[in-house]
């Protein structure tokens, strides 16, 4: 095995066969999901919600509490999400995408304090204030909670949470050692750049 192959897989010689399969499958269904919301296509959700379903498994079963609490946050948004980019009136889609408007900024910065408050429970209750990932994972939690409310709101500004939560995620992950879950959020930035771009033109 090279250095680099070393260096950026090694920590899977200790996984289990079941739970790098179990990676590989999410990864691929989120990857997928981020597609299909750059499409603007409903598909989003069912995709995502297997991803999320999994990854909850795998991270309750590592114990990354922060992390695993994001995706059960993303499936249960993803409910509703579905629900309401599907509602139609006369044949015609009754929410569109648009742009956050006031109200929904002020819940923004309210659900994004109320997540930091939240994971620092959290995290208080299991004792997992053990290293500078836990500040880093406490914000990043905050972000894609807001980003992916609005997501559901079918909101483009959710772009740039995930542009920002994918950036930091890349070096978390890796640190944490889901090396293929950071190549995924590197994919992510790249699709959640084009996304915004796509989203923009379809709205103007």
């Amino acid at each position: 095995m090279s250095p680099l192959v070393d260096f950026l897989f090694g920590q899977y010689s200790t996984y289990a066969p079941l739970d790098i399969a179990i990676e590989i499958t999410a990864v691929l269904l989120g990857l997928a999901s981020v597609w299909y919301a750059k499409q603007n296509k409903v598909a989003v959700y069912p995709t995502g919600m297997i991803s999320t379903a999994l990854f909850v498994y795998l991270l309750l079963k590592w114990g990354l509490i922060g992390d695993m609490l994001i995706n059960a946050y993303y499936f249960i948004m993803s409910i509703y999400g579905w629900y309401f980019w599907i509602q139609k009136r006369e044949g015609e889609t009754l929410h569109p995408i648009s742009r956050i408007t006031r109200r929904e900024v002020a819940l923004s910065v309210f659900l994004f304090l109320l997540s930091l408050g939240f994971v620092y429970k959290i995290y208080q209750l299991f004792a997992l204030w053990n290293g500078w990932t836990a500040y880093v994972d406490t914000f990043t939690t905050a972000i894609f909670f807001v980003g992916m409310w609005l997501m559901a709101r079918r909101k483009i500004e959710h772009w740039l949470f995930w542009i920002v939560g994918d950036i930091i995620s890349v070096p978390l992950y890796f640190h944490k050692g889901l090396t293929l879950t950071s190549l995924q959020y590197i994919i992510f930035t790249l699709i959640a750049f084009y996304g915004y771009r796509s989203w923009k033109k379809a709205l103007n």
